[in-house]
């Protein structure tokens, strides 16, 4: 882990490998959600571009683009992701670190980026490891997907919102009163043995939070897995 290295990308090459990297982390199919040309583009055009190298081999990877949110211009981060045999090592943290170091070098306020409200273990890297808090509930963002980890089912998000600035990015004590919503302990085991049960989650989650997140901001997740909301707070 000391070894790997977290670097922004340069060249084609590079591109396709990143490209190579989201098939590894999603699946075969999901290589094609981007290309090696917009990418160039998106490098040439100072957009956020960056892999973790274990000498030669890319075994993370991330991009972003320019968003701008309520008045503050944010990284809009739209892939991050770690190959399986390199999940929970602590790399995911450091591409998100990186990330960070260089929206701050941009002047950039915060980062941004969706995850799904089923899936716990991201839920608490979110909110508990990095500090983020989640700000917006959107029904089926993207459409279906159909990779490996997403299938078909529709695509609810969370959009995370992550000061730029350490001293408010870290997690904070909720104040009084709190609201907590359940999460399932595997959401993506549970479509693969239970498909019903699965999408039974989705409308259940979507009918409880997506109302909330109108008023509220999800600021954290206790050790049950419970989402805990909180009043939304001026940024």
């Amino acid at each position: 882990m000391s070894d790997v290295v977290v670097r922004e990308l340069r060249g084609l090459a590079e591109m396709d490998a990143l490209r190579l990297t989201v098939g590894n982390v999603w699946g075969a199919t999901a290589a094609g959600m981007v290309k090696s040309d917009f990418l160039m583009a998106l490098a040439h055009a100072g957009g956020y571009i960056a892999g973790a190298f274990d000498n030669d081999e890319m075994v993370g990877c991330s991009f972003g683009i320019l968003a701008r949110h309520d008045g503050d211009w944010c990284l809009h981060s739209h892939i991050t992701g770690i190959v399986p045999e390199r999940q929970n090592s602590g790399l995911g943290a450091r591409l998100k670190f990186h990330q960070r170091d260089w929206a701050f070098d941009q002047g950039l306020t915060a980062i941004t980026w969706t995850f799904d409200p089923l899936v716990r273990r991201n839920g608490w890297f979110n909110l508990r490891r990095l500090g983020a808090r989640a700000i917006e509930y959107h029904v089926d963002f993207y459409g279906p997907l159909n990779d490996d980890i997403n299938g078909s089912e529709e695509t609810d998000r969370l959009l995370a919102w992550w000061d730029v600035d350490p001293s408010r990015s870290t997690s904070r004590e909720p104040t009084k009163p709190v609201i907590e919503v359940p999460t399932p302990d595997d959401i993506v085991a549970l479509r693969g043995s239970d498909p019903e049960a699965a999408l039974d989650w989705r409308r259940v989650m979507r009918g409880r939070l997506a109302p909330l997140l109108d008023t509220h901001d999800v600021v954290g997740m206790n050790n049950n897995g419970d989402y805990i909301l909180t009043g939304k707070e001026m940024r």
